[in-house]
């Protein structure tokens, strides 16, 4: 074999080759973003780059954070089980359809309060990154402006506790007013109507408002500072009585027949909730529970699709969150049943690290690892992903 035919053989290898998929020059890696491999890196940045409270405050769960484990524990009981050879894999599509709305790919931001401990202004740049990296969020607050403009991300839901829907009237001018700034959902969150213990935040003397504000005051000498009436989050007190009553179904299915948007239920964890929903007319589910930091003892996300999938029987799309750090993550979730997956703590991690170009570096190494687990275990696009490809070990 002559020079010519031999560099021709090794170029045609190259260029079949996934390995030089990914590849970057190094001049271009120098960046100190493209430091992090993976979401678990960016979350070690992070934490060198917070407040020690702050980082408790992100990181914790509630009481004995036994849900927290879960979350990530139950991962490794699914197993994938590749089949080859069945779909050409040379090239991989992860976009999707979720209520009529085209989604680049099945990741979403989900709602975290607090964000302001982990990044100034923390609501504006989480929803900078989810514009640039086309990821649609579920937003709370903080983004209006952004939205306005045009400049925030192109696919929405509005996030809830109910707090609107206090008359037929006020429900229904505020999902008209949502209707007219272009949302695309209502995001219902049903498992935050009491104030959980998480402990870490309790030793630390923890003012919850400082999340929302300004983060956490110290003095010259690194010494938390306290105002004589700051309410610190404390342990031993029987809840009070709520001022107003909580929803129950019948209120959010007044809510459904009060706009045309899609209406989602979002902490649902049983199969009876999730037929519920469907049979109060709701739009859809998503499994969560609230990334473990309210009831404890309530077992994994990742434990609880398969029973609610089996429960919505089609009838409508079931998301889950809680635990995504990994594509094979993401790919496992989809092929129990999941028809997108919803991230906090890994965004926030890319936040605390980078600002918004960390939170949109997060969903750029979580897709990309999707893509190539999806075309490893021989599958090009994601409605060919079904329960065939995982086994759970019992």
């Amino acid at each position: 074999m002559n020079r010519r035919r031999a560099i021709s053989h090794v170029m045609q290898f190259f260029a079949a080759s996934p390995l030089v998929y990914g590849d970057r020059k190094y001049s271009e890696v120098q960046d100190p973003i493209y430091g992090p491999v993976n979401v678990m890196d960016m979350a070690a940045v992070a934490k060198k780059k917070l407040d020690p409270v702050a980082w408790d405050y992100l990181d914790e769960g509630s009481e004995d954070e036994s849900a927290l484990r879960d979350n990530r524990k139950q991962f490794e009981n699914i197993v994938i089980r590749p089949h080859f050879l069945l779909h050409d894999v040379s090239k991989i599509n992860i976009s999707t359809t979720l209520f009529g709305r085209k989604l680049r790919h099945p990741i979403f931001f989900c709602p975290t309060g607090g964000k302001n401990c982990v990044f100034p202004d923390g609501d504006m740049d989480t929803a900078k990154a989810a514009a640039a990296s086309d990821t649609m969020m579920i937003v709370s607050s903080g983004v209006d402006t952004l939205l306005q403009s045009g400049k925030g991300p192109k696919t929405w839901w509005q996030f809830t506790t109910a707090a609107e829907f206090r008359s037929k009237q006020q429900m229904q001018d505020w999902a008209e007013r949502l209707e007219d700034r272009g949302c695309a959902g209502i995001s219902v969150t049903v498992d935050i109507y009491h104030v959980s213990h998480r402990e870490r935040s309790v030793r630390n003397r923890l003012v919850r408002g400082w999340c929302n504000g300004k983060g956490i005051p110290r003095d010259a000498q690194g010494n938390v500072t306290y105002q004589p009436d700051d309410v610190v989050w404390t342990t031993g007190e029987y809840p009070p009585d709520r001022r107003l009553p909580t929803p129950t179904w019948d209120t959010l299915q007044r809510l459904k027949e009060a706009t045309k948007l899609p209406v989602i239920v979002k902490g649902i964890m049983t199969a009876e909730d999730t037929d519920r929903a469907a049979k109060f007319g709701m739009s859809g589910v998503i499994v969560s529970n609230h990334g473990a930091r309210q009831l404890d003892q309530i077992g994994a996300t990742i434990e609880a699709l398969p029973e609610c999938v089996k429960a919505a029987n089609g009838k409508i799309p079931v998301m889950m969150d809680g635990g995504i750090r990994r594509g094979t993550d993401i790919l496992k979730a989809l092929a129990l049943g999941a028809s997108a997956v919803g991230i906090g703590r890994p965004y926030l991690w890319g936040l605390g690290a980078f600002g918004s170009r960390g939170a949109e570096r997060v969903v750029e190494l979580l897709t990309s690892e999707l893509a190539l687990d999806m075309g490893m275990a021989g599958v090009a696009d994601l409605w060919q992903i079904d329960n065939s490809f995982v086994r759970v070990r019992h």
